[in-house]
């Protein structure tokens, strides 16, 4: 019941009432700082689809022979994918300092699908229209496979439950960077493909892989930083950059392969330390 105030005829509200006003808040209102930072992550993966289109493809299918301002937007739009990649990293640690809203993990996921999903794929298709030895019908579905790969991932994410410390299958934003570094690697089409479709495969693995906390964030903080280094000196023509990025590719790409053999000798090796146990148990 709501007490009216005959002089002022201002109506009282009673706690539950209240309540429910501060669930209408604004959306504005509600958004945590980590909440935030995941806002930035999608926000870097647009970007990044905005310069490919604008400094890759649209030169191309205009007939523009601008090679350095192509080369300047395929650095620009892999450098904001490595922020959408720092964003990624800080959102959830500061979500476990503070707080996230109820949102949080939500807002996380179609974050990740722009940048690690929408944007590596689209970087992708594009490669396959402006490349000389590639086929664009072909890396259309590259592209669909990518994309699907981390859809199914981030799903899968949302529905299994890990031992803590773990991911299962690649993370999207190692996955997202493996991708374009096989792409940046300017390999032949075939292995460039069978690359890319070897990534998506990993990404709804089961394969397991440790989450960036501690001295990995941090390691992985610094691969970042050094992978943008290397990207400014191959935009801006610096001498070896392209053998420097080329370098940091091969790196990346290396790490997305050894990775998972490590995990899998980590996985037969407890099996069989397991089977021992079991064995030693049984003996009288």
């Amino acid at each position: 019941m709501t007490v009216i105030d005959p002089d002022t005829q201002a109506g009282w509200v009673p706690e539950a009432e209240a309540e429910d006003d501060a669930e209408d808040m604004p959306l504005s209102m509600r958004l945590s700082i980590a909440d935030t930072l995941t806002l930035g992550n999608a926000t870097c993966g647009f970007m990044a689809v905005y310069f490919t289109t604008t400094g890759i493809l649209i030169p191309h299918l205009t007939g523009s022979d601008e090679s350095g301002m192509a080369r300047h937007s395929a650095a620009t739009a892999v450098i904001l994918m490595l922020m959408a990649a720092v964003f990624d990293l800080f959102d959830g640690l500061v979500a476990r300092k503070l707080r996230s809203s109820p949102m949080g993990a939500e807002l996380d996921n179609l974050s990740d699908l722009i940048s690690f999903g929408l944007a590596p794929a689209y970087f992708v298709l594009v490669y396959g229209m402006v490349a000389d030895d590639a086929h664009q019908r072909v890396s259309a579905l590259a592209a669909i496979v990518v994309l699907l790969a981390v859809v199914l991932r981030l799903a899968r994410f949302s529905c299994v439950t890990m031992k803590d410390g773990m991911f299962q299958g690649m993370p999207s934003p190692f996955g997202a960077l493996t991708v374009i570094s096989i792409v940046l690697l300017e390999l032949p089409f075939v292995p460039t493909l069978l690359a890319i479709i070897g990534v998506a495969w990993l990404m709804v693995s089961r394969v397991e892989y440790p989450k960036p906390r501690g001295v990995l964030a941090v390691a992985m903080l610094g691969w970042i930083v050094a992978a943008m280094g290397l990207l400014a000196a191959w935009a801006f023509d610096a001498p070896g950059g392209q053998l420097l990025l080329q370098t940091g590719c091969a790196l990346q790409v290396v790490l997305g392969a050894v990775i998972p053999l490590f995990a899998t000798a980590r996985r037969v090796n407890t099996f069989r330390d397991n089977r021992r146990e079991a064995r030693a148990a049984q003996l009288p």
